[in-house]
């Protein structure tokens, strides 16, 4: 059972932070508490992401967890990556946002899947090239090693065509997936306990 939470509006591309991407969607009424329990400030948003990392050394796919694309591309990767090779965390929740302050974007942006790794965030088509490398079928790690060939900003506006249009593509969820019963080791929501923005309860 997933906790909701509201979609929330893009802030801005990467390479463009004035940028908003427009609401094509009225908000969810039901707002999950653990997920607005705190907005990460600089220092808790270091915190929590390095407490992310200290025990658990696999990178962090942050996706738009109202996206029902973006929710398929995750179901894929999950189906890709026996291993468990990555983790998934929603870009609405608590440890989403601190990573998001991490890799140096607004809280607030949904506006790209964002790949998270110890030392270095990924973005846009680089982020999706770069999970490619991890799964497990064959083919995808040669075809992102191809894509590298093309120019990021040809790349870039062939995502941002995607990204900006998804909701039309395939709606939108009633609920934010911050988890999954049946990966419970593969999605993180909240500040791990311990850190400046740990939820209580």
């Amino acid at each position: 059972h997933a906790s909701s939470v509201s979609p929330r509006t893009a802030s801005g591309a990467f390479a463009s932070p004035s940028r908003v991407l427009p609401r094509r969607f009225p908000p969810v009424s039901s707002v999950g508490s653990r997920a607005r329990a705190f907005r990460p400030t600089a220092a808790s948003s270091a915190d929590v992401a390095s407490a992310l990392f200290t025990n658990d050394k696999r990178p962090i796919i942050l996706f738009d967890g109202v996206c029902n694309l973006c929710n398929g591309g995750v179901n894929l990767a999950l189906d890709l990556d026996p291993p468990g090779k990555l983790r998934f965390a929603a870009l609405q929740s608590a440890a989403g946002q601190a990573l998001l302050r991490r890799a140096g974007r607004d809280e607030n942006d949904i506006s790209s899947i964002v790949l998270v790794e110890e030392n270095k965030a990924y973005t846009k088509s680089d982020a999706v090239l770069r999970i490619a490398t991890y799964l497990e079928n064959p083919a995808l790690p040669a075809a992102a090693a191809l894509g590298m060939f093309f120019p990021n900003f040809v790349r870039d506006l062939l995502y941002d065509l995607v990204a900006d249009n998804r909701y039309e593509l395939l709606g939108i969820k009633d609920e934010c997936r911050l988890s999954d019963t049946r990966f419970d080791d593969r999605f993180v929501a909240d500040a791990p306990a311990g850190t400046t923005g740990a939820t209580g309860g």
